[in-house]
């Protein structure tokens, strides 16, 4: 008896993903092809296209700037559900945290050895918080989630979809929701975390022009008050 997957089946499948996201990515062709110089001149909408194209075709060159992307966290949103899962028929406690943010494009130049910070476009971030992997989003192992954009002005805005341990949340948990205006949060990822979901890189999944993400860093910003012998 044949198995019901075959890989003549799995062969197939990967042709028309890999049919899906060269179509989705040649949309955004014309401002993946802008020169760096040119990022400053750009709307932030147009810089995300630019990062998403160099990221998927022109990967070598786009990882010489070092590329970081830096999601600062204006808002957030915890929901925790206790019953059956809408992802499985399993029941029991689950967190997810939604994080509305800014995001910035930080790319080097190893000439001039300078930094330069881009905003990109704003969005989301979607995160399951638990102890093991989510049935939703599917991700490979090891991987910790993906960009994307749901917009038909691909990609518009930037979603991150992915999961964190309950040991992560419990160290950011009380800085997220610190109201000083003295403290805030970044969501950093670093470029070699960074991979396009294409053939060549399947230990990363998602839709078609997503980038799969590997790692993520929680930056927690503060000014400490100064105390009255530092004012004296």
């Amino acid at each position: 008896m044949e198995p019901l997957f075959t890989e003549k089946m799995q062969h197939e499948l990967d042709e028309i993903n890999e049919k899906h996201r060269r179509d989705v990515i040649r949309t955004i062709e014309p401002y993946g092809i802008r020169k760096v110089s040119e990022l400053s001149e750009m709307s932030d909408c147009e810089r995300t296209k630019w990062f998403f194209w160099n990221l998927h075709e022109n990967i070598e060159e786009i990882r010489k700037l070092e590329p970081a992307l830096i999601g600062q966290v204006v808002r957030t949103q915890l929901t925790v559900s206790d019953g059956q899962s809408m992802w499985t028929e399993n029941w029991g406690l689950e967190k997810r945290i939604e994080l509305s943010c800014k995001w910035q494009l930080l790319l080097k130049d190893g000439t001039f050895q300078s930094e330069e910070a881009y905003s990109i476009s704003e969005g989301w971030i979607d995160l399951f918080v638990g102890n093991h992997p989510p049935p939703h989003p599917v991700l490979q192992e090891n991987q910790k989630g993906y960009l994307d954009s749901d917009s038909p002005l691909y990609p518009n805005q930037v979603f991150l979809y992915g999961w964190i341990t309950e040991g992560v949340w419990q160290e950011i948990k009380q800085q997220l929701y610190n109201a000083s205006a003295n403290c805030h949060t970044d969501i950093f990822i670093r470029d070699n975390f960074l991979f396009p979901v294409k053939p060549g890189h399947n230990f990363v999944s998602g839709p078609a022009g997503s980038i799969g993400i590997t790692n993520m860093e929680f930056r927690i910003s503060s000014q400490p008050r100064l105390t009255s012998w530092m004012k004296q």
